[in-house]
């Protein structure tokens, strides 16, 4: 997807947090309705959050709407700044990626009587509630049940298996979703699982290549290694790779179905991920942001759960028999 950064006005912010604003009481219509004005904070930007970034933009433009995006840049002290910003120019709802999910009260306060749709990393159901404070993303525990059950199915004949586990951000949902997942689908195999090696590597290529050269080091034997994202299973790879590793005797398992990691797919090195429809996230963040907004009636959106609190997209399973569908 073509990169929308400039129409999305992407802003750089420090302690100062500038606004570049389209007007304090919102442009008419055709129809002389309000526009809706659409404030999106993200805690930081990569390929993925790009993508979830880009079909907002595009979603909004097509419902009329007007989307201004703040990348927090990590600091949560930049985020609330933000939304008491978008809040002191009337915006009508808030986009939120949390910069850390503990914060949810204060950006609630921070964002005063506006609703807040958070997306991709999820606030502890207790902030949530229907019609005002909703969740918008993937439920990241069935990714993990997913990973869990390729590698059982790949190591049906083993008793015990060892198990190799990188893992994101600490404090990340994403990252407590799938390892939880992961474990809990494992351990009800029946199975003996030993996890030999368990570490975080912060979504990152390059921690992970660390990680798994230092698991190599142990002389600990693995049966494979399942990975929090796919830019972790490459820098696995890569490790793997300088070792001499056959890939076909250790499946090596990621999340998000990326460019790289389904071309790790078709190559014969990474052996499974799991597709995170960024697209279908930033569609449906900006769908819920607008019925929000005009305090529409928001039971009838797919994939909304029965309490209102939550909207899923779906997960999708990728290996080699259909990475050819996903990655482009």
């Amino acid at each position: 997807m073509k990169k929308r950064c400039g129409l999305t006005r992407l802003m750089a912010l420090g302690m100062a947090v500038l606004l570049m604003l389209s007007g304090g009481c919102g442009r008419q219509g055709a129809l002389g309705q309000k526009e809706i004005r659409i404030f999106l904070s993200l805690n930081e930007m990569d390929t993925f959050r790009q993508t979830l970034v880009d079909a907002a933009t595009v979603k909004a433009e097509q419902e009329g709407a007007v989307l201004d995006v703040g990348d927090a840049h990590g600091s949560i002290e930049t985020q609330v700044e933000q939304l008491k910003q978008a809040a002191a120019q009337g915006y009508d709802v808030i986009l939120c990626s949390a910069v850390s999910t503990d914060t949810a009260v204060q950006l609630k306060m921070s964002a005063g009587d506006i609703p807040i749709v958070f997306f991709n990393s999820c606030p502890d159901e207790k902030y949530l509630e229907a019609g005002r404070y909703v969740y918008v993303g993937s439920d990241e525990a069935v990714a993990g049940q997913f990973q869990a059950e390729y590698a059982l199915s790949k190591l049906a004949g083993k008793q015990e298996i060892n198990v190799v586990l990188i893992k994101g951000p600490r404090d990340h949902s994403a990252t407590m979703g799938r390892t939880n997942g992961v474990k809990q689908a494992l351990e009800e195999s029946g199975k003996t699982i030993h996890y030999v090696f368990e570490d975080s590597a912060n979504w990152d290529t390059e921690q992970a290549r660390e990680l798994f050269e230092l698991f190599l080091r142990t002389g600990a034997e693995a049966d494979c290694v399942i990975c929090n994202n796919d830019a972790m299973a490459l820098g696995v790879l890569e490790a793997g790779r300088s070792a001499g590793l056959d890939f076909s005797d250790l499946p090596v398992l990621g999340v998000d179905a990326t460019a790289d990691g389904c071309e790790a797919i078709s190559a014969g090195e990474m052996a499974f991920t799991v597709y995170q429809s960024g697209k279908g996230q930033g569609e449906a963040a900006v769908e819920m942001a607008i019925r929000l907004a005009g305090g529409g009636d928001t039971k009838d959106m797919e994939g909304i759960t029965e309490d209102g609190r939550y909207v899923w997209v779906d997960f999708e399973k990728v290996d080699g028999s259909n990475v050819s569908s996903y990655g482009k």
